[in-house]
Formats: C-alpha cells, structure tokens, sequence
C-alpha cells in the first residue's frame, strides 16, 4: 500500500489524458496552418513565374523585334541582296543585248526586262537601307557600282551597236564618274547631298535608255530621241551643279579650318 488513494491516481491519470490531448491537437492545428502556409508561398511563386515577376522575368515584348533589328543589319540583309541581283544582272544583261547579233528585237526585249528589274531594285534597295536600318560598308560601295555597271554596260552596247552616237555615252559616262571622283575629293569636308535635278537626271536617263534597247520604230523611235536630249542637258547642268556645290563645300571646309587653328593659336 503506497498511501496514494485510487481515485486520486484516477484523476492524474485523466488529466494526463487529456493534456496529452490538447497537445497534440495543437500540434495538428500548427501542421495544418504551416502546410497552408507552403501551400500559399508555393502558389505566391507559382504566380510570379507565370506573371514574370522576379522568380521568372519574361524578356520585353519588343525585344525580339529589336534583337531581329540588329541581326539584320548584315550583308546578307535585303537591300544588299538587291544591289547583288543588280550585279548579277549586268553580265545576264550584255549576254541578251549581244545575241544573235543584237538586233533581234525579241532578245533586245529580253535584255530591256533585265535593264528594267535592275532600274527597279535600284530605287528600292537604298530606301528600305535607309528605312530598316539596314545600312552596311557593303551596301555603301556596292550599290554605287552596281548602278554605273549596269548604266555603262547600257550605253556602251547601244554605241557599239549603233543605235546611240558615242559621244553621248561619253558626255554621261563621263559625267558619272567625273561626279563619284569629286565626291571622294571633298568628302573630309563634307559630302554632296542629291539634289531634286540628279534624282530627275537619273529616271530620265532609265528611260532613255530602256527606250533604246527596244527596237522601236516610227513616232516612238522619235519620241526615244528628244527623251535623251532632255537626259543629257540634265546630266550636264547637275553636273555643273554638283561642281559648283564642291566648290562652295571646300571653301567653307577651308574657312573653318582656319578659323579652328586661329582660335587654337590665341
């Protein structure tokens, strides 16, 4: 006999019970509100990755775009492509004005299609450089040459064949090059923006042209001329032009200069 009554051991005995009770459901009501808690942060995460939040930026909607920008901004872009075809197309060009002698007039209709496709991509090829930001060295030193290509090899097979007097392929030819040259020698002064005539020049000189390499006849044939009348006095005034605004170019550049080195001097 220890002294402890039985109901006395009972009682401790029920409380126990119970206090083992109450703890373990308070335990079980920390789990449930610590795995709804996880719950609630794993969605919170869930949400930021599908909204691009920090846990999963998304790139900018224009990035792509401005990345695709970028990347065409190479020599295999579209602008350049086109200044190809056009060099492409000059030796595809006296290939089909020279056949079979090179008057038949269903081959000189042939070559006009070509001379015609290059004229065309020659007005596109800059304003899409320009437009796209597609301008490259490439373009810059190709484009120039593929247009006086295919011009010169023009001119030079209606002379030769007869259909055109030498001298206007000179006086043109001439003036071109005489042009491009100038350019070159004023440029670190600054360059020679095209003026409204040298655009007009240059369509009526295609037109000229595409009209001679047609074997055309009567009213046309004298329509062909007087267009390439208006086409040389065009190429001699602008070139004049052109001549006149180097000289006002390089006047300047020198006055500038001079002033820099006088203030630098004081």
């Amino acid at each position: 006999m220890t002294g402890v009554p039985a109901s006395a051991a009972g009682g401790s005995s029920q409380a126990g019970a119970a206090g083992t009770a109450r703890a373990m459901s308070t335990a079980g009501s920390a789990g449930s509100a610590g795995s709804a808690g996880s719950s609630k942060a794993g969605g919170s995460k869930a949400t930021g990755a599908e909204t691009g939040g920090p846990g999963g930026a998304k790139p900018p909607r224009g990035g792509k775009i401005a990345a695709a920008a970028v990347n065409q901004a190479s020599v295999w872009n579209v602008a350049n492509l086109l200044t190809m075809l056009r060099l492409v197309l000059v030796p595809a060009f006296v290939a089909l004005m020279l056949a079979d002698g090179g008057y038949d007039p269903a081959w000189r209709s042939l070559a006009w299609a070509a001379f015609a496709i290059a004229m065309i991509t020659d007005l596109f090829d800059g304003h899409l450089a320009r437009t796209y930001n597609l301008v490259t060295d490439f373009g810059k030193i190709a484009d120039p040459i593929a247009d006086k290509a295919i011009m010169g090899a023009a001119l030079i097979c209606l002379s030769a064949l007869g259909d055109l007097p030498w001298w206007v392929t000179g006086v043109i030819l001439g003036r071109e090059f005489g042009i491009t040259l100038l350019r070159f020698i004023v440029i670190r002064y600054g360059v020679i923006p095209a003026s409204r005539g040298g655009k007009l020049k240059t369509l009526t000189q295609g037109v000229a042209v595409g009209m001679y390499i047609l074997a055309l006849t009567g009213w046309l044939a004298t329509l062909r001329f007087w267009v390439m009348a208006v086409a040389v006095v065009l190429t001699v005034v602008t070139g004049l032009d052109y001549v006149r605004q180097a000289i006002v170019l390089r006047r300047q550049g020198i006055a500038e200069r001079k002033a820099a080195s006088e203030e630098t001097e004081a």
